[in-house]
């Protein structure tokens, strides 16, 4: 190993990089992104908006990088989330959680790449052209259109993302990838809910060095609104006692700021239609100890109550992130 080599290794140990965010974005929540110490996050900018209405959201992306350039920039290769931990900035991931965006046109993620989208989650809950969501009645796995955009996610080098996705859909694109594939925001089924993953599911991802992010979110969690951030610990030592330390990190599903109006949103089928879910009345708390992005070193000393090495909680707190964007982003 070269001197470069190891004075890279030793500056990632100290990452902190957050799988899924999907605040009302802002220079206090970017704020308070970087008092959070976080290099780098999956930022949503596009959930059931279709081409255009994606286009409108990255024009209001490109604003907040112009007038916040002192706090974010726009991360389109692994060398970017070195180069913001070494500034002191949070480096913005601009991921998808729906493939609405390309519409019928398999051309459209070119564009997308271009402007600088590099994670995109197959489905959101309920069916599109591209297969099921973990909400859908019946899933039928991948369909002929969403095999093509597998393959040209992987032929552009983005992260193929499974969260949302339904469970034949999900053990279709595991298959057919030619690249390892994520949950960026996920929690085991220590309780039964259509989001969270059995532990087949999780290691099925992991046999084929599949990356999985959990999601600190309190619906997903045994003790619902009553969880703190001990109880995040313990299910993240509970995924990692199925697929090892090396393909477990953090993917919060931090809703800050968020107004319950836009969980109705989320909670609509193409963000119009019935009700997918139970409507929630408030919106959900997050785990106590971590209500802000500001928060998320504060995983840390609830890591070193459990036990866990230093080594581990590197691992588990952004290496594991950035090696596996490493791999995918080309």
């Amino acid at each position: 190993m070269n001197n470069n080599s190891k004075s890279t290794n030793n500056h990632i140990k100290k990452m902190s990089i957050d799988g899924l965010v999907i605040a009302k974005f802002s220079r206090s929540v970017f704020k308070d992104m970087q008092k959070g110490k976080i290099t780098a996050a999956n930022c949503t900018c596009s959930v059931w908006e279709n081409f255009s209405q994606t286009i409108e959201n990255l024009t209001m992306w490109n604003d907040h990088f112009e007038q916040n350039s002192d706090i974010i920039c726009h991360v389109k290769k692994y060398e970017d989330i070195v180069k913001a931990h070494t500034e002191g900035k949070v480096g913005i991931i601009l991921g998808w959680q729906n493939t609405s965006a390309i519409e019928n046109d398999l051309k459209k993620l070119k564009i997308f790449y271009d402007l600088g989208i590099r994670i995109a989650q197959l489905t959101y809950n309920t069916q599109n052209l591209v297969g099921s969501g973990c909400w859908e009645t019946n899933d039928g796995g991948l369909s002929d259109f969403g095999k093509d955009v597998v393959l040209e996610m992987n032929r552009l080098g983005m992260v193929i993302d499974l969260s949302h996705v339904g469970a034949k859909t999900s053990s279709d694109t595991i298959s057919l990838s030619n690249a390892p594939v994520t949950y960026t925001h996920c929690c085991p089924a220590l309780k039964k809910h259509p989001r969270n993953k059995t532990d087949d599911q999780l290691k099925e991802i992991a046999n084929k060095d599949g990356m999985i992010g959990f999601a600190s979110y309190t619906p997903f969690l045994p003790k619902g609104s009553d969880s703190n951030i001990d109880d995040c610990i313990s299910a993240m030592d509970y995924l990692i006692n199925i697929v090892g330390e090396d393909q477990v990190g953090i993917g919060t599903d931090w809703v800050q700021d968020q107004d319950i109006s836009f969980f109705e949103y989320l909670q609509k089928d193409k963000g119009t239609g019935r009700y997918v879910t139970t409507p929630y009345k408030v919106v959900p708390p997050m785990p106590d100890g971590m209500s802000k992005l500001s928060q998320f070193q504060n995983f840390i000393p609830a890591m070193d109550r459990a036990g866990w090495s230093t080594k581990k909680i590197e691992k588990v707190l952004g290496i594991n992130w950035y090696l596996f964007f490493k791999k995918i982003w080309k």
